[in-house]
């Protein structure tokens, strides 16, 4: 079936992190120096910070986190997540420290709530040429 959804904005900054989905990684952008972790790309507020991002990588994650706040959509914005309805947008607590945000899926909606542990799976679409980053409830390890 066609993509017909909005198409994720992958560009040079966050080429890396997308890389990383297709091969099932949960990349954030780290800080060599302190060990800060950051979504999306950003230079370390903790310290000076070298030029061109020199002191930071994309490095491989957890992908665990916890849900800090969430919304349940039941209008689709787009014509695509029409068949979505009602789907769960959550703002999660990474493990690491920073926010990240994406949809929860096998999980009913009355079940999702604010401190519930979630993990990030990888929804692959390669005739597109991108991986999705979702979230589910995390199984326990």
């Amino acid at each position: 079936m066609a993509w017909s959804k909005p198409r994720p904005n992958i560009d040079e900054d966050n080429l890396a992190f997308w890389e990383g989905l297709k091969r099932h990684e949960f990349l954030l952008f780290q800080c060599q120096i302190c060990g800060t972790h950051y979504w999306p790309k950003a230079f370390c507020r903790n310290h000076k910070n070298k030029p061109f991002f020199a002191n930071l990588e994309w490095v491989p994650t957890s992908g665990r986190g916890t849900v800090f706040v969430y919304s349940v959509a039941r209008t689709a914005f787009h014509p695509g997540f029409a068949d979505d309805i009602p789907y769960a947008l959550a703002l999660v607590e990474l493990d690491e420290g920073p926010m990240f945000g994406s949809r929860i899926i096998d999980c009913a909606i009355e079940d999702v709530h604010i401190g519930m542990p979630v993990e990030v799976v990888f929804d692959d679409h390669p005739d597109e040429g991108f991986t999705l980053p979702l979230l589910r409830p995390a199984s326990v390890q």
